[in-house]
């Protein structure tokens, strides 16, 4: 029987439980999951020891670090079914943490600021994160995204996802100056946002990317166009933990954190924001988006050395690419619709998928098995399984009234508004939507 939403191409399936088993998928929906557990009229003794011995442990007569071992092999969206202090273990920071959708938005009301949100696949739900902080009080924190000199598109918010963590990095402010002095940081287990060190020089319209723990910035444009701006690359290792939560309270050391890379031949790379793909120790590159002629390149992260991209790589590259642990580059053609996947051997890009939903995308995010497409006008945001078979494509609807301008995935975030009254937790630091 045809789906409601079925493409010519390929069905697009509602399915919003990112790591629901399969016998769920279809059946959990943000409707009916209140409907999973219903008050029952008569309670067993069992059942009674359950709802009233919340505080008995995980599971009774296991100490709570072995129940914890025991119940981490568990789907979580199964052990979110069963009882609150199980629901409660998948959103600890203790418990190792499924995947979400977090997604960049913009409110449809507002000319000067951005939101972001993250997706629960297991409950079907926006969280959105605390308000971004500016990097100084005396500083606020302004974003142009739309201008009457860039009527089909929005001015980008630049960002990238690295050990486990958001960092935004770039952005154009009022008079089209950065919006960003330095990196902000959100971390999924504290719910907190932090400052990095401030940016050698400051961008946007550039170059930003991740390998392994470390990211990059490259090319772009200052306050004005600058040659020697335009060819620079700067680097920052996240896990030197030099990043600092705000607001300041107090006098901070000097800040050490950037350090200068190789620089460009040439300054081709500031026409667009351009996301520097992070793959099996390099960056790869393109400096224009979309199906017009351009030029690619790639960087050894290791030698600190430029190279050719592979003639097959760049003559494919026809729109946002994204890899999936770093291993796999996946792409989509954004006239088309192809979701493509690079195959480094023949040097040649392989069709995963074409879908309607795909086309005109703008930003992807690859990671869990899963590739996240949003679109130019962004209300929803298209999920492929690539590991299935044959992969599976659905949507997420965006928090309505925001569109989305990127996303990303990463760790859900610890909810401390679950955790029992007695914790110590900061149940304020993260906003529910």
């Amino acid at each position: 029987m045809k789906r409601k939403n079925e493409m010519p191409n390929h069905p697009i399936i509602k399915r919003p439980n990112w790591n629901a088993s399969p016998d769920l998928k279809d059946t959990m929906t943000p409707n009916s999951i209140a409907a999973k557990r219903p008050e029952p009229t008569t309670v067993s003794p069992a059942g009674k020891r359950r709802k009233s011995g919340e505080d008995h442990g995980l599971i009774p007569g296991l100490p709570d670090h072995i129940a914890q071992s025991s119940l981490s092999f568990v789907p979580p969206s199964t052990l979110y079914f069963v009882c609150n202090s199980w629901r409660r273990l998948i959103y600890s920071p203790s418990f190792p943490p499924f995947l979400s959708i977090y997604a960049v938005l913009f409110p449809s009301e507002a000319a000067d600021s951005i939101s972001v949100a993250s997706f629960d696949p297991i409950s079907s739900t926006w969280q959105f994160l605390p308000p971004l902080p500016p990097p100084s009080p005396d500083l606020p924190l302004r974003f142009l995204i739309r201008h009457p000199s860039f009527i089909s598109r929005n001015l980008p918010v630049q960002s990238v996802s690295v050990a486990g963590n958001l960092v935004l990095l770039a952005a154009t402010a009022d008079q089209f100056l950065p919006a960003l002095s330095c990196p902000l940081i959100f971390n999924p287990f504290t719910g907190k946002w932090s400052c990095g060190p401030p940016l050698i020089t400051p961008r946007r319209w550039c170059a930003v990317g991740a390998s392994r723990d470390t990211v990059y910035v490259a090319s772009g444009i200052g306050s004005n166009y600058n040659q020697k701006v335009a060819r620079s690359v700067e680097k920052w290792d996240l896990k030197s933990n030099n990043h600092r939560h705000m607001p300041f309270t107090k006098p901070q050391e000097p800040w050490t954190g950037w350090e200068k890379m190789g620089g460009l031949r040439d300054g081709k790379f500031s026409r667009e924001a351009i996301d520097a793909v992070g793959w099996r120790g390099k960056l790869c590159m393109v400096n224009v988006n979309g199906d017009a002629a351009k030029d690619g390149i790639v960087f050894d992260v290791v030698r600190d050395a430029w190279e050719e991209m592979p003639a097959g790589m760049l003559m494919g590259w026809k729109g946002p690419a994204a890899a999936m642990d770093e291993e796999t580059i996946f792409m989509v053609d954004e006239s088309n619709g192809w979701l493509k996947r690079y195959d480094p051997v023949n040097d040649n890009w392989v069709g995963v998928i074409k879908g309607e939903a795909l086309k005109g995308a703008q930003h992807i995010a690859a990671g869990g098995g899963r590739v996240c497409a949003a679109r130019r006008v962004g209300k929803s945001i298209t999920v492929v399984d690539v590991v299935a078979q044959p992969p599976k494509m659905w949507a997420v609807e965006a928090p309505a009234g925001y569109q989305v301008l990127s996303v990303h995935i990463l760790p859900r975030m610890s909810r401390h508004d679950l955790l029992p009254p007695s914790s110590d937790s900061d149940s304020s630091s993260l906003s529910s939507s």
